[in-house]
């Protein structure tokens, strides 16, 4: 068969612009992984070496995310593109900047909003990481509402006429900004207990016999509060861990009003930033923000911080001052 030069030429142009039109394809379908798997080539990064920061064990973990087989989380992402010291957004997309971090400038712009007294010395990573975990908490307790109002619990309890709503009262959506789930039984100390119940001891401070107004903190084994199982369950706290203890002043409010009462985890003492404990302080029963310091000392944070300055004791300030560590506050309620 004879071709012409002219359509020879022809033909080779419409294989190179073909060629290109493949290149183009190629290029535009370009993924997270495709331009991930680059960049580790570039910075000699292994599959081993994510696995930390992925938060999974396996190398092979690690290739399901590269390979598109498992989806990563955004927080997955973050921790990615800064690992990389890439631009998220371009890490997400290809388009923008490769090495401007927006991932940083959105932590400095919610740390800016969010940071508490007594913050000022973690980075505007830890603020937040603190941020997106009270958020999680906050979703946590949506879901638990919505599975309530659908009736999803209806198979463990026991939601009859006479003291619960029924279960068509569960499936039904309500608008209503206040929902009323059961009533109120009064009782005392002569009242027996449910089989949902427990009394958990109450600490109080107490004078010494030696006067002089020093005091020390100890278990009321007078009166007591009652607390539902279920609910003890529902925060992670074993019966035996579980106390109550009185919030006296205004060192913690508007969160927690004097009078407030408060349950604590005396198994959960581990001082986790940001969170409220019940600590005993040379005799004195208080309730606080705690943050660790380097070497094992400890901040104390107050929410009321106008009126109650930040106090700050290293590890042998904590000995020295007696300071103890009662538990975690996972629960509290006040009456107006």
């Amino acid at each position: 068969m004879y071709t012409s030069v002219s359509s020879q030429a022809d033909l080779d142009t419409k294989s190179v612009v073909a060629r290109m039109d493949t290149l183009r394809t190629i290029q535009f379908m370009e993924t997270w992984q495709d331009r991930v798997r680059s960049v580790m080539k570039e910075q000699g990064v292994t599959q081993d070496a994510l696995t930390y920061v992925l938060g999974v064990s396996t190398r092979g973990a690690v290739g399901h995310y590269l390979s598109g087989r498992r989806e990563p989380s955004a927080a997955q992402l973050q921790s990615l593109a800064k690992f990389l010291k890439v631009n998220l957004n371009w890490l997400l997309t290809g388009e923008g900047s490769r090495n401007f971090n927006v991932f940083e400038e959105v932590a400095r712009m919610v740390a800016a909003r969010n940071r508490r007294p007594g913050e000022e010395h973690l980075s505007d990573q830890e603020v937040y990481e603190r941020v997106e975990a009270e958020l999680e908490r906050i979703q946590g307790d949506q879901d638990h509402a919505l599975a309530l109002q659908n009736g999803q619990y209806d198979q463990y309890f026991d939601l009859s006429p006479e003291g619960h709503r029924s279960s068509q009262e569960h499936a039904k959506k309500s608008e209503d900004e206040l929902e009323f789930f059961g009533h109120m039984d009064a009782w005392d100390s002569n009242t027996p207990l449910d089989e949902d119940e427990v009394e958990l001891p109450l600490f109080r401070e107490v004078e010494l016999a030696a006067g002089a107004g020093q005091t020390q903190v100890i278990e009321n084994h007078g009166a007591k509060l009652r607390f539902a199982k279920s609910t003890l369950s529902r925060a992670g706290v074993v019966e035996e861990n579980a106390a109550c203890a009185f919030v006296r002043g205004n060192s913690m409010e508007p969160v927690m009003p004097d009078g407030t009462c408060v349950g604590v985890n005396t198994g959960d003492t581990a001082v986790r930033d940001g969170e409220i404990y019940a600590i005993d302080h040379d005799g004195m029963l208080r309730v606080k923000y705690l943050h660790r310091r380097p070497g094992g000392g400890i901040k104390i944070v107050s929410q009321n911080a106008s009126e109650h300055a930040t106090e700050e004791y290293s590890a042998q300030d904590v000995i020295d001052n007696n300071i103890r560590i009662i538990g975690r506050v996972f629960w509290w309620s006040v009456l107006r």
